[in-house]
């Protein structure tokens, strides 16, 4: 279902223009409008789910592969180096809108972007804690 008051909602079913890069029955992909990198595309599910964690089965199924699908034909049609695919949950994680969206980002040499985490450190104790709390 739609969300009235969704940007995402709106842009996603075309109520607003975009520059849609692809759209099928679930999906619209569309240039973001801040983007990070030439190239960078959002794809919108046309059903509102706030977050990776809201989003239904059968619509989370398709989403690697046209992630797959849209990520290669960015990267052969911009001569891109790579790509980064990202998706946040949350407000603390950098979601800015609460509809779930991923981003495809593609990746040049010396694009001035650092997407990147400093990898931190994980004691025995720690790595346990998380376990047992998995479990």
């Amino acid at each position: 279902m739609k969300k009235d008051n969704c940007i995402f909602c709106k842009l996603a079913n075309g109520d607003i223009p975009t520059n849609k890069v692809y759209e099928d029955e679930d999906f619209t992909a569309i240039l973001d409008l801040g983007p990070a990198t030439k190239g960078h595309t959002l794809i919108l599910p046309k059903q509102h789910a706030d977050c990776l964690f809201d989003l239904d089965e059968e619509t989370a199924a398709k989403l690697t592969p046209l992630a797959k699908k849209l990520g290669k034909k960015l990267v052969d049609a911009l001569h891109a180096d790579g790509m980064n695919v990202i998706q946040n949950n949350g407000e603390t994680a950098g979601q800015t809108v609460m509809h779930y969206h991923l981003h495809l980002i593609p990746r040049y040499k010396n694009d001035g972007q650092h997407l990147l985490w400093k990898p931190g450190k994980m004691s025995d104790e720690e790595a346990k804690e998380i376990l047992d709390a998995l479990t």
